[in-house]
């Protein structure tokens, strides 16, 4: 959350464009609305899943197997490092046909996944295989898609990070393994040890911005890491304060400008907000301009911060309509703060309004504006 150093646009409740892309609907959104569009998002997942059940190959009906390029592809990883652990540790299974490259089991997929979850932890690679093994059960694991990429394409996707810390290493391969359940526990464990600030700032972020460059390079070849990847962090940000006791007092308002989609630094804001004890009032992405300044007239913020994550979606016009907006008896009103936060702020700051540098600045400034 930056504005000194732009990333690529965050994938926050973002529907690529291309001609597959479903069509994003207006978002006038309250918090509620918001919920409804991340559950389409799940929705839209568990559909895409289905259909690719009606064409998948390896199973355990028909036991051709998969090959090791087809399951890199599906770990996040390289054909080199699956053969590696075949070598060192005896992961994989005996059968070859004749003249024919290895065809990997169920079994041996569901041993190669937790190998891959072990190893995203920072488990040595000797200790991870001989956990998988020991732990393998009998039965089938999930089918293997067929490759989407041409013949005798490189296999293992990756989302490259560059230097970061081990748990958003492991977050960046759970994303392209779409391996939920892990996705789950990083995103939990590293807003508990971490603090919900630096899980967002040094794990999460640096994640989805990686996803951006991917989906810029890869485009719809790369929407489903990018969609998962998203649902996923949400739903951890509004999990880490549900179940306490709404907050009182002065409320903020939080929202996207107009036509802005990007709203997971948003969620990040109000989780931030909730956890020192200031409410809020989180309306999402893509508010229309009239919607915005009847939401101010009518709650009497102290504070608006308004989202922009590229800069053609940054209203500068808008945001000085807001800072004019004034409510209260006559003789006594008064106006809010305005914070123009995220990368798509550019140029000199606006008369009165702050302009954070990252969550942890946008958190000070609007606490001591509800304070």
């Amino acid at each position: 959350m930056t504005a000194d150093d732009p990333p690529p646009p965050l994938p926050c409740h973002h529907v690529p464009p291309g001609p597959t892309a479903a069509p994003v609907p207006p978002q006038p959104d309250a918090v509620d609305d918001l919920s409804a569009v991340i559950g389409a998002r799940a929705a839209g997942y568990a559909a895409s899943r289905a259909g690719l059940a009606g064409r998948t190959t390896g199973t355990a009906e028909d036991g051709a197997g998969v090959s090791t390029g087809t399951l890199a592809r599906r770990l996040g990883v390289s054909p080199t490092t699956i053969r590696s652990w075949e070598r060192r540790y005896g992961i994989g299974s005996a059968r070859r046909a004749p003249g024919r490259h290895r065809r990997w089991e169920p079994q041996d997929v569901a041993v190669l996944e937790e190998m891959c979850r072990l190893t995203s932890r920072g488990v040595p690679p000797g200790e991870a295989a001989r956990t998988a093994l020991a732990g393998a059960r009998p039965g089938p694991a999930p089918a293997v898609p067929r490759p989407t990429r041409a013949a005798g394409a490189p296999g293992g996707r990756t989302l490259p990070v560059g230097t970061v810390r081990p748990e958003c290493r492991g977050l960046a391969k759970a994303a392209v393994r779409l391996d939920a359940g892990e996705l789950t526990r990083i995103l939990r464990d590293s807003i508990r040890g971490l603090g919900l600030v630096t899980a967002w700032t040094e794990v999460m972020a640096p994640a989805l911005r990686a996803a951006g460059r991917q989906w810029l390079t890869e485009g719809e070849g790369f929407v489903e890491v990018e969609h998962l990847l998203s649902w996923h962090i949400a739903t951890a940000l509004r999990e880490t304060v549900r179940g306490t006791d709404p907050p009182t007092g002065p409320t903020a308002l939080l929202a996207c400008m107009p036509n802005e989609l990007h709203s997971l630094a948003l969620e990040a804001v109000a989780a931030g907000l909730t956890e020192r004890g200031f409410a809020c009032r989180m309306f999402g992405p893509a508010l229309p301009p009239e919607a915005l300044l009847e939401a101010v007239r009518r709650t009497g913020p102290p504070a608006v911060l308004l989202w922009s994550q590229v800069q053609r979606t940054a209203d500068r016009a808008l945001a000085e309509r807001v800072a004019r907006t004034a409510w209260g008896p006559p003789g006594a009103r008064v106006n809010p703060t305005v914070i123009t936060a995220g990368p798509g702020w550019t140029g000199p700051r606006l008369p009165g309004a702050l302009r954070p540098r990252d969550l942890s600045t946008a958190l000070d400034q609007l606490t001591e504006l509800l304070s």
